[in-house]
């Protein structure tokens, strides 16, 4: 096994012997495996391996990152004068630079955030075997005519990380996925849906049986499907989809885009984003959650905290550069891979569930659509104006009465996140822990 460590505070080392005045190097050791099948065989196998390692070096206050995946001493060695080089000739930038060290991170508890399954991997057999037999469970649905793709995948990464600042830290992270894609109908009448599941403990894993059996219901459940009426109606966001919604909040809140103007938020500070009662928690520490984390990609702490509380805007999503653009400290939010500085992201989210069922939702919404698929993106950053292709149902007297899609949905986005209602369907083990929402009055164009 490939000494992370080793490989961070080479590259540390040749950064400084090559007139850096600071540096932070990040090392990651991957493997993959991801099966396909058609028709029960195989169709597509795929396997990768390797280590991957990054340094960002700084010259006063010009940066430079650079990354290789050959990790011999002679590798490391260039990419430190490379990127002292690069450095020199970057613009200068006053924001940049690596975390005080009274700030790092210390004594934190990988190991409790359950991010490995300590079982053995699957073989690309297993994997094969998981593939068909989700395959075989939705073909055996009355009115599916065909599989898209049925696929199994398994993945393992550890990642370190080490700066000049005194800071060194490492964690792993393993996954197991399973999916699928089923067709109904034949030419332009075709319908397709899908499901999957991913999970960091195998054994929490979905059955095979189970995620071809849903892909299948969904799709069967798109037959005939038309467009819906033009107008404007509400619309229940299924729990599928309705992350895609928080997702445009956390990114008109990001340090980013905040330093940059171009956020319908930016002026929303201290101000209701959402309903009064309603709260967006992050919450890195999550265990047995994909997304977690023992500190972030700068070295700092993190822990939870609520970004929206009671429906005001708290704060936004920082790094330490985009929190000195603004003049307040980092969130602990920093991101990064090999080939980049850090920048702003966040991990696992959690909105506050209602008291509803989504049934309950649709009742209450009388008349409108349920979408539970979405495609393309048409989004002003700077006003939310929002407009996007989707799909779902009809509903009349809160009851779903046919399958609708080629329809478009259009409103404002602060508009949408004031008036949002949430049922209580998140599921609990995945990133973005968001239930079905009800909005009101948006437009949708049909036929």
């Amino acid at each position: 096994m490939t000494d992370l460590s080793r490989l961070t505070e080479g590259l540390l080392q040749a950064a400084t012997r090559a007139g850096a005045d600071a540096a932070d190097a990040i090392a990651i050791d991957g493997t993959s495996v991801s099966v396909d099948v058609l028709g029960g065989k195989l169709e597509h196998a795929e396997r990768s391996e390797g280590v991957e390692i990054g340094l960002r070096v700084m010259v006063g206050q010009r940066q430079a990152c650079v990354s290789a995946s050959d990790i011999s001493d002679r590798t490391l060695a260039m990419m430190a004068e490379r990127a002292v080089a690069m450095a020199r000739e970057a613009p200068e930038d006053p924001n940049i630079g690596l975390a005080d060290p009274a700030q790092l991170a210390r004594d934190w508890d990988a190991e409790r955030l359950d991010m490995v399954d300590a079982g053995p991997a699957p073989s690309p057999e297993e994997l094969q075997d998981m593939a068909a037999r989700a395959e075989a469970a939705a073909l055996a649905v009355t009115g599916i005519s065909q599989v898209g793709s049925a696929g199994a995948s398994y993945g393992s990464r550890r990642i370190h990380l080490a700066a000049t600042n005194g800071f060194e830290g490492g964690y792993a992270r393993t996954g197991t996925s399973l999916s699928c894609v089923a067709i109904t109908g034949e030419g332009t009448k075709m319908e397709r849906d899908y499901y999957g599941d991913s999970r960091i403990h195998r054994a929490d894993l979905d059955s095979p049986e189970d995620v071809g059996r849903i892909a299948a219901e969904r799709t069967v459940a798109r037959q005939g499907a038309t467009k819906p009426p033009t107008g404007a109606y509400p619309v229940v966001y299924d729990e599928r989809v309705a992350g895609q919604i928080i997702g445009h909040l956390l990114s008109a809140i990001n340090g980013g885009s905040i330093a940059r103007g171009s956020s319908f938020l930016r002026d929303a500070l201290g101000e209701l984003v959402l309903p009064a009662g309603l709260s967006l928690t992050e919450d890195p520490t999550m265990p047995r959650i994909s997304g977690s984390k023992p500190f972030d990609a700068e070295g700092l702490p993190v822990a939870p905290r609520d970004i929206v509380a009671d429906g005001v805007l708290t704060g936004w999503i920082l790094d330490l550069a985009t929190g000195r653009k603004l003049g307040l400290p980092s969130t602990a939010n920093a991101a990064r891979g090999t080939s980049a500085p850090p920048s702003p992201s966040t991990t696992n989210i959690r909105l506050t569930p209602g008291r509803q069922s989504r049934a309950d939702l649709l009742a209450d919404m009388g008349t409108g659509l349920l979408i539970t698929s979405m495609i393309g993106s048409s989004i002003n950053a700077t006003t939310g104006d929002y407009s996007r292709g989707a799909s779902g149902f009809w509903v009349e007297n809160g009851e779903i009465v046919r399958p609708v899609n080629e329809c478009t949905v259009a409103g404002n986005l602060r508009d949408m996140l004031r008036s949002l209602r949430p049922a209580n369907d998140a599921r609990l083990h995945v990133g973005r822990q968001v239930p079905s929402l009800l909005v009101e009055g948006l437009t949708i164009a049909g036929g």
